[in-house]
């Protein structure tokens, strides 16, 4: 039965070697992508990302929280795990005091979410992607996971990209205009963008009760109703006591940008990648977090340019950026 096993992952693994070497792949930004699927991944991390739609089990009180990458992902997986955790972990002893947000939610299929380790996590897990909809496994619908998608006006979370790929790639740093023109081609990492975002509107509306969309604009402007919300949605709403004893603020005010961004653990250290290609430091995630800070760096015409590119991608969709 074993070398039958073994078998059976060696043909699969060489088919797997066989698609990959038939795949579109480019440079440009610090590391090269590939296209799977109509999605530009890290070439680096093509092959887990493979697994993850056939190999990936979803669980029905698995909460995922998806985001298009700069889009506030950091945020967001604070906020979610001290939500969510708030019943057993004070936030004096919070795990946040001394790891990284980015690792206590383990990335579906990423380097500390690896498959297997993702199955040894007791229920409910709290999980994170970056993968479109389109590249997990069709059971993360029918089985009824609950998501919560994350999006970012395009021209901040752009901005964001560009920002992060050029501190983290020991290469030559990419020029604004060129980096630009990759993003509204869809040529970015997990990009196109606006097909990602798309197939999670399209899910929401389909599956309100079970998935999430948010804006990353709408907690800068209300923080304090989105945790609400969020709570709710976790099923862990906050009680009429932790409303009247200030609970609520004290995990917007925990988890916000300015008091994540002075902890020791976020301002040093951080974690190589791509055979040592690019180093992702913790503090580059935590850069401005600013609103329309766009302004700031791409001329008054790229802007016209990526707001008609977002009036055409998602003209009829109901979704407004």
């Amino acid at each position: 039965m074993a070398q039958v096993e073994s078998e059976i992952k060696e043909s699969s693994t060489n088919e797997s070697e066989a698609l990959i070497a038939t795949l579109p792949t480019r440079e440009g930004w610090s590391t090269p992508l590939t296209l799977y699927n109509n999605c530009w991944l890290r070439s680096h991390m093509l092959r887990r990302f493979m697994l993850v739609r056939d190999n990936f089990k979803p669980r029905r009180d698995d909460i995922i929280l998806a985001t298009h990458p700069k889009s506030g992902t950091t945020w967001l997986k604070a906020l979610a795990f001290t939500i969510s955790t708030r019943s057993r972990c004070d936030l004096t002893d919070s795990p946040l005091l001394t790891t990284n947000p980015q690792r206590v939610v383990p990335f579906i299929g990423a380097v500390g979410g690896d498959l297997d380790f993702l199955e040894t996590l007791p229920s409910p897990r709290l999980l994170a992607t970056h993968l479109p909809l389109s590249l997990l496994p069709p059971a993360v619908s029918t089985v009824g996971c609950r998501v919560v998608y994350l999006c970012r006006e395009p021209k901040d979370a752009f901005v964001s990209r560009w920002h992060f790929d050029n501190k983290m790639g020991k290469g030559a740093p990419i020029a604004l205009d060129v980096a630009f023109s990759m993003f509204c081609q869809g040529f970015s990492p997990f990009g196109p963008f606006w097909d990602h975002y798309l197939q999670y509107w399209k899910e929401s509306l389909a599956r309100p009760q079970e998935v999430m969309f948010l804006k990353y604009e709408e907690i800068v402007s209300d923080p304090l109703t989105v945790v609400r919300k969020l709570a709710s949605f976790l099923d862990v709403p906050f009680t009429e006591e932790e409303e009247k004893s200030g609970v609520v603020d004290q995990v917007v005010s925990f988890c916000s940008f300015e008091s994540l961004r002075k902890l020791d653990v976020n301002k040093t250290g951080g974690a190589e990648r791509a055979g040592g290609k690019i180093f992702i430091q913790h503090s580059s995630l935590f850069r401005k977090g600013k609103v329309g800070d766009w302004v700031n760096h791409m001329s008054e015409e790229m802007g016209e340019k990526m707001d008609r590119l977002v009036e055409e991608k998602f003209k009829g969709s109901g979704l407004e950026l």
